[in-house]
């Protein structure tokens, strides 16, 4: 049983003026943090771990680590490597530029389940390949969007993307649901990976549009020590990554540990001052921010409260599926919007029998079909990688809301369309459905 209405007015005031003033960027989104972090605990609307539990979370420690890394990459020279390896081959046109760009995130996501780690690795890589192909700082731009947006959205398609195993495992917990690695692939990568991968690089290159100058391709010099040993480091910290389900540590004590030894004397690569010049503090509040807001919206109630409202106002109808599937994305968008992305399944999955019985669809059917809302940020702070990625490429906030406006447009108007065909084909709806 949630709280009395009475005790959810302070969290929904907070929360709302947090997310109003993130929505409209009237200020830098680090202050906004503070002013939250702030207004929560003089006003106290929520306890204080609920407040500060961003900086209790292991997404936060993989920011910094990751930052860390990256510049340990850039200083190197691991970066400018990777870049002139990758620009004779990319920098023919811009829409082949930014298409790969895109296309080296989904593919990375297929072996390095962390979505911070392979921004992390990628965002350097990639800030290196705008420099050699000449970019204006509106491509430059463009690349790091295309970094923060595939990250996020298209690993959403495969199932140990990180709230994707939210959301299996509140669904296993709750209803019993299990569902295969391949057969999620199969049910969302055609749409929410390779249509979603091609409408994300189609907006970049319209709305950020870039010529690249051709790159020739040019023998490179020799590989030095400071480079093989970084890239021993990286090799094991993303064998590690990769295998977290086997040793059971998370990815962000990897990341922590891999960046305590990038910055050891003599061992590692940075001294204080790189540390104090690469680590985006800025970027580190605003994810704690988001973190924290999330969780006193989901610990207050107020995430129930908005859930049940919403269920109350939904036109739900057994005899319409089409429109209890848009209801059901919709539901997911809400969702999302308040307690952010990487939090929505933790509030829709215990949702998802009475949504089941509202619009007649079957319990499974409801539970996949929130990855298409949850996966759709109609801002950037609703998705931790993007703002980190934006943080990492020096990305103004309106670059990354035009971008998220667009791409959600396309899905929702396009794609989520298409989704509702391909999920009616593999019979997950009708009277076929599991």
């Amino acid at each position: 049983m949630g709280p009395a209405p009475g005790g959810l007015l302070l969290p929904a005031l907070v929360a709302g003026a947090t997310i109003l003033l993130w929505a409209s960027a009237r200020l830098p989104e680090y202050l906004t943090a503070l002013l939250f972090f702030a207004a929560a605990m003089v006003l106290q609307a929520s306890p204080p771990e609920a407040v500060f539990a961003g900086f209790q979370s292991a997404a936060f420690w993989l920011v910094l680590s990751g930052f860390v890394i990256g510049t340990a990459i850039r200083k190197v020279g691991l970066a400018e490597r990777a870049a002139r390896l990758l620009a004779p081959r990319l920098s023919g046109s811009w829409p082949r530029l930014v298409g790969g760009t895109v296309a080296l995130t989904y593919a990375l996501a297929f072996v390095m389940p962390s979505n911070m780690g392979r921004i992390a690795l990628l965002m350097p890589v990639v800030l290196a390949l705008a420099d050699a192909c000449g970019l204006s700082e509106r491509g430059r731009v463009a690349l790091a969007l295309a970094v923060g947006f595939g990250t996020f959205q298209l690993s959403a398609s495969i199932l140990p993307a990180n709230a994707n195993l939210v959301m299996t495992g509140a669904a296993e917990s709750a209803y019993h649901l299990h569902v295969s690695n391949l057969f999620y692939l199969l049910l969302h990568a055609p749409i929410l990976g390779l249509a979603k991968g091609a409408v994300l690089a189609g907006c970049l290159c319209v709305l950020f549009r870039d010529t690249p100058r051709p790159v020739p391709a040019e023998p490179l010099p020799p590989v030095t020590a400071q480079e093989r040993r970084l890239g021993l480091l990286l090799a094991a910290t993303l064998a590690l990554w990769a295998s977290d389900a086997l040793h059971g540590i998370q990815p962000a004590w990897i990341g922590l540990a891999g960046a305590c030894l990038c910055l050891l004397p003599r061992i590692g690569f940075l001294t204080g001052e790189d540390f104090a010049a690469g680590v985006n503090i800025r970027t580190c509040l605003y994810i704690a921010g988001v973190l924290g807001l999330a969780a006193v919206v989901a610990r207050s109630g107020l995430g129930d409260a908005i859930g049940r409202g919403l269920i109350a106002v939904l036109p739900l109808d057994p005899a319409r599926p089409a429109l209890g599937f848009a209801s059901l994305v919709g539901v997911a968008l809400a969702l999302s919007a308040v307690v952010t992305g990487s939090a929505a399944p933790a509030l829709f999955t215990p949702l998802a029998r009475v949504l089941a019985e509202g619009t007649g669809l079957p319990l499974a059917t409801v539970v996949m079909t929130q990855v298409i809302g949850y996966a759709t940020p109609l801002l950037p702070y609703q998705a931790a990688p993007i703002v980190v990625a934006m943080g990492m490429g020096g990305v103004p906030a309106r670059d990354g809301l035009r971008l998220c406006l667009a791409v959600a447009a396309v899905t929702l108007l396009v794609l989520a369309p298409l989704d509702f065909a391909w999920f009616r084909l593999l019979g997950w709806i009708g009277p076929a459905a599991p």
